[in-house]
């Protein structure tokens, strides 16, 4: 730790990386999937409660499910992408403390304590889902982030009766740059940041 990444890799992870709507006819493969897990589960998150549970929709029939669930300006890009991810979060992820976060009784923290046990389970969730991101680009391959899904339906076809709800959605492949529009502007460092 503690040296540079060089600007190749910065700009395939953040500077050139696109959020992408249109997918190449590429497939990806499951050992490509098992990789981007092995990298992003290092990531850190709050007393390693690693909420997040990934579902990886790859089949027509899966596929068809969950565009069932998707708002209609997400229809196409879902259905083209050659995966989506579902980015669920555990709320019995507590449960795994004792394993998870052995040195002390971390789960006591949160028994009873339903909006903590929310909280922590969609901050860091969503954190994993990040760092999934950036573990997709890692291995050279695009994805597009979505919100625009109906939760329950989602977790009615994908997450019956159990303790795991939706998150977000990922789409993952191989981006048609030719589709993209051009970068949409960021907010300044003045705008966004101030050091104390």
């Amino acid at each position: 730790m503690g040296h540079s990444i060089d600007q190749v890799a910065l700009k395939q992870l953040f500077i050139d990386a696109r959020t992408h709507n249109a997918w190449q006819p590429k497939s990806v493969s499951d050992e490509q999937l098992k990789q981007i897990y092995e990298i992003y589960k290092f990531a850190p998150t709050s007393v390693n409660s690693n909420p997040a549970h990934v579902l990886f929709v790859k089949s027509p029939a899966e596929k068809e499910r969950l565009v069932a669930c998707v708002n209609p300006s997400n229809v196409d890009k879902t259905k083209s992408a050659p995966v989506t991810a579902i980015i669920g979060m555990d709320l019995d992820f507590y449960e795994q403390l004792p394993k998870l976060f052995p040195h002390v009784d971390a789960k006591s923290w949160f028994i009873g304590k339903d909006d903590y046990i929310q909280s922590t389970a969609f901050r860091n969730s969503s954190l994993q889902g990040a760092y999934l991101i950036l573990a997709v680009r890692a291995l050279g391959l695009d994805c597009g982030a979505m919100s625009g899904f109906d939760a329950d339906k989602v977790n009615a076809e994908f997450f019956p009766g159990g303790s795991l709800k939706a998150n977000f959605l990922l789409n993952i492949g191989y981006g048609d740059a030719s589709s993209l529009m051009p970068r949409h502007p960021r907010p300044s460092f003045d705008e966004a940041c101030r050091i104390l």
